[in-house]
């Protein structure tokens, strides 16, 4: 029942990405005026998390923030929508994402064990699963294909929308094999067993902890004490991988920027806590140049 469920909402999903953007893009700009009017959803959590993430800000300011933030929202859907049918000659001819400095993730990756990226909920981060289709500047080329990459991601309660996501975020990889995508529970053990293989794990790192024994305390983020989650990070500290913070910029409706920007060389010199902390620095700062960039809706602090 689960696997024909699957395949049908999986169906409609890659039917209706067939139409052109524009045209999500309009379903998207009802979509977002439904939710938030309407529906109002989390409205209460967008405007408490952005009220105490700019104190200095004037609740008609905050209001407009969070506007704009839900105007944003409807656009990611409608390009994971679009996203789900996408082969990378698709993705590559929409111009959608740049990717700005790919010679930075080469270097890394050539000079290292394995690479980790940090993402976060930026941008639009349900199109990651394209990171080898967009265009580059310099049309550098990757020294590393599809079968080396394992986008990470937390399994949903809801089994149906757990597999559909799942599938739709990395449909362009669909034909690799089931190791471009990872439950953060197998990590761990993955790593270890292909510890001997040059890989590029990317970790969505934003979301709040899960377990008690998950959280670490990093001090303030966004003007409030803040736990995050850092086992990618043990990993990474434990096999001497190269990490880097991956920012996804939106410059335009229908045009992302993304860039790579190094943390550290070799994660064994350092420790988790040191490059959690730094990856927080660099969100916030992403953050607060574009607000309505990030998930307001997420229930961050708990």
């Amino acid at each position: 029942m689960k696997k024909f469920a699957v395949n049908i909402i999986r169906g409609m999903l890659v039917a209706l990405s067939k139409l052109p953007l524009k045209f999500h893009y309009f379903m998207g700009d009802i979509l977002a005026w439904m939710v938030r009017c309407v529906f109002r959803y989390r409205y209460d959590v967008v405007i408490t998390n952005l009220s105490r993430s700019f104190p200095e800000k004037k609740y008609k300011v905050i209001s407009q923030m969070a506007k704009d933030f839900y105007r944003h929202f409807g656009e990611i859907v409608a390009e994971a929508i679009w996203f789900s049918g996408s082969s990378y000659k698709r993705l590559y001819d929409s111009g959608i994402v740049t990717v700005t400095n790919p010679e930075v993730v080469s270097r890394m990756f050539e000079n290292s064990p394995s690479l980790t990226v940090l993402s976060a909920h930026t941008g639009n981060w349900e199109l990651m699963g394209g990171f080898l289709g967009y265009r580059r500047s310099g049309d550098c080329q990757y020294p590393f294909g599809e079968e080396q990459i394992s986008v990470v991601y937390r399994r949903l309660s809801n089994e149906v929308a757990d597999e559909v996501f799942k599938r739709n975020r990395i449909s362009p990889l669909e034909d690799v094999g089931t190791e471009c995508e990872l439950e953060s529970s197998q990590v761990l053990r993955f790593s270890l067993k292909h510890k001997d293989e040059k890989r590029v794990y990317i970790y969505p790192t934003d979301q709040s902890p899960y377990g008690k024994s998950a959280r670490h305390p990093i001090g303030k983020f966004l003007n409030q004490e803040t736990y995050s989650m850092a086992g990618s990070l043990g990993v990474a500290c434990k096999l001497s991988h190269a990490v880097l913070y991956m920012k996804m910029r939106r410059v335009e409706r229908g045009k992302y920027e993304m860039s790579f920007i190094p943390i550290c060389d070799d994660a064994s010199k350092h420790t988790p806590a040191e490059l959690i902390r730094k990856y927080y620095d660099l969100l916030e700062e992403e953050i607060v140049e574009t607000p309505c960039n990030w998930l307001w809706t997420h229930k961050r602090w708990k």
